[in-house]
């Protein structure tokens, strides 16, 4: 099972097809469903999701059906990963200031991330502070001497001017060079060559021999050829003797010494305290931080590390890409995958009542039918395409109308759901009461299943007369196991109240081959004494004929919540 959590930079173009959090099986099956329906008529991009646990017998259908789990999707906010460029323009401390320039003209970039040999972030350039690693400052009276200053690496100088080594030793050692351009007379290049320390001298010299012999006599740093001047063999192996590096340039002078300015390093101009962003990071998290941030351009990183994914812009805040969302087996978005209300809706799929607080910019497609099952209204749309479903997807719908509808004797079941589960099966190729029998006695979880995860896997939370009430429902083939559990199911569900801000919260535990139901509460005591169900003490009560959460038990506590009253 994919358990990403929250959606990543791979996943702005998917449609992601979901049911509620805490899925019972006809969520799951009918995301499947849908799902294929989409990818064979008119969105190849559609993929099945849950956003919670699969129960033990959803997971034996898939199983039957020999499908793998859904994506686990919890959370689909747009996030700092699915606001960002991938495969960023990057540079390294070490590159030269032409390498770096010329990446961010050719790709049209204003600022780029600075990256460690592990792709690492460290820090960040911009446009200006190359031209300021260019420039030099002038307060000091001395801008002169500091415009001849370079600091960089001979290996650099030779990179930048695509020069030929002739004679050299410590090419990678960076110091500060004193650059000089002899092209005046003798005594002009001796005055300048005096004037500086002979270590720190990088001198551009033209095709002049007696020039070039009086460089190579000082036994400067090292000495560049420009258009391509050659060393008699005397000089160069004066050259040798003297420790004089020999490169030899082919372009013209000027040329060559505005190029070695531009061999520096861009090290010295990175800003290293900079703002980056791990992908799952909300962007409602960062929006105000971004804002008001001086940073042109933000990384996005791994989570617990800094090697990068991606970058964005303060414009990509503006209208940032959502995640486009088809709901099915619900249509309220206290049920929905956390982050729904911030996701694009493009349909809605569902049998149960309208929430009403699902809204959306634009119309879209929302069937909501009174059926025992979403499934139901999935295989009816693949008939209304004419089209038939896999025999995979077939097997899942098949589950998911028996789920819902108790093999059709549930008081929810319509003549829809009797006409298209006999059609699935034939598809499917299954028998559907040995399907129903096998489904239903697969795993047991009052038997075996710790009371938080039990009350969890089925879960729906609605608001109701201004109440917020949690309604869990599981379904046994016997709830005879129910009393030894009582206790510390009660216990879980108190829990849960106080983790979720509940004012109630409902467990109804479902006899399937009996048709009865035992109702826990816990909660308000003015909601549960109001129940008028046989009692089985300690707010347990025996519910016969009702096994539906939405056709029977919720429009029966709802008339509860109203007559209470919420006390404020």
């Amino acid at each position: 099972m994919t358990t990403s959590g929250s959606i990543s930079v791979d996943d702005k173009n998917i449609v992601y097809v979901i049911g509620h959090k805490n899925p019972d099986t006809d969520a799951i099956c009918a995301a499947f469903g849908y799902a294929e329906l989409l990818q064979r008529t008119n969105m190849p991009e559609a993929v099945a999701a849950c956003c919670g646990g699969i129960n033990p017998r959803t997971k034996w259908v898939l199983s039957e059906a020999n499908i793998e789990a859904p994506k686990l999707l919890m959370d689909v906010r747009p996030t700092a990963g699915t606001i960002c460029t991938k495969n960023p323009v990057v540079a390294t401390e070490k590159e030269t200031f032409l390498e770096v320039y010329t990446r961010m003209s050719r790709e049209g970039v204003r600022a780029v991330p600075v990256v460690n040999d592990k792709r690492e972030v460290i820090g960040m350039l911009t446009f200006q502070d190359l031209l300021e690693l260019m420039m030099h400052a002038t307060e000091d009276g001395n801008s002169a001497e500091e415009a001849r200053r370079v600091r960089t690496t001979l290996a650099n100088v030779q990179l930048t001017l695509n020069a030929v080594l002739l004679n050299g030793d410590a090419l990678e050692e960076e110091q500060d060079f004193i650059l000089t351009v002899s092209a005046s007379s003798t005594k002009t290049v001796q005055d300048r060559l005096t004037r500086y320390p002979r270590e720190q001298l990088l001198v551009a010299v033209g095709d002049r021999p007696d020039v070039q012999q009086l460089v190579i006599e000082h036994k400067v740093r090292a000495l560049v050829l420009t258009r391509g001047a050659a060393l008699s063999d005397e000089l160069l192996t004066l050259a040798k003797k003297n420790g004089v590096s020999v490169l030899s340039s082919s372009v013209d002078t000027a040329s060559t010494a505005q190029l070695i300015r531009c061999s520096r390093p861009v090290e010295s101009a990175i800003h290293r305290e900079i703002k980056t962003y791990p992908a799952k990071a909300p962007l409602t998290s960062f929006y105000k931080d971004v804002q008001h941030s001086r940073q042109v351009l933000f990384p996005v990183v791994n989570e617990g590390s800094k090697t990068i994914l991606g970058v964005f812009s303060k414009s990509e805040l503006l209208n940032p890409p959502r995640q486009r969302l088809v709901l099915v087996d619900h249509n309220e978005f206290s049920q929905a995958v956390n982050g729904a209300n911030e996701a694009e809706i493009i349909q809605v799929i569902d049998h149960h009542r309208l929430g009403g607080d699902l809204v959306s910019s634009e119309p879209i497609r929302f069937i909501n039918e009174p059926v025992g099952s979403t499934s139901t209204i999935v295989a009816r749309s693949f008939q209304q395409h004419w089209i038939k479903p896999s025999k995979e997807v077939a097997i899942c719908l098949c589950a998911g109308i028996i789920s819902d509808t108790l093999n059709l004797t549930s008081p929810t079941t319509t003549d829809v759901d009797r006409e298209l589960l006999p059609w699935l099966a034939r598809i499917a190729e299954v028998d559907i009461d040995a399907f129903a029998n096998s489904f239903f006695a697969a795993g047991s979880m009052l038997k075996s299943w710790p009371a938080e995860e039990m009350i969890g896997l089925d879960r729906k939370e609605f608001e109701e007369h201004g109440w917020r009430i949690s309604i869990s429902q599981i379904e046994e083939v016997d709830v005879s196991a129910f009393d030894s559990r009582r206790e510390e199911i009660i216990e879980a569900m108190e829990k849960l109240i106080r983790d979720r801000n509940m004012d109630v919260a409902a467990l109804l535990v479902t006899d399937i081959t009996r048709h009865i139901s035992v109702l826990q509460m816990v909660g308000h005591e003015g909601v549960c004494e109001e129940i008028d169900y046989p009692s089985l003490g300690g707010n347990s009560f025996r519910l016969d004929g009702v096994v539906s959460r939405k056709k029977q038990f919720f429009p029966y506590i709802s008339r509860i919540l109203g007559r209470v009253g919420r006390e404020h």
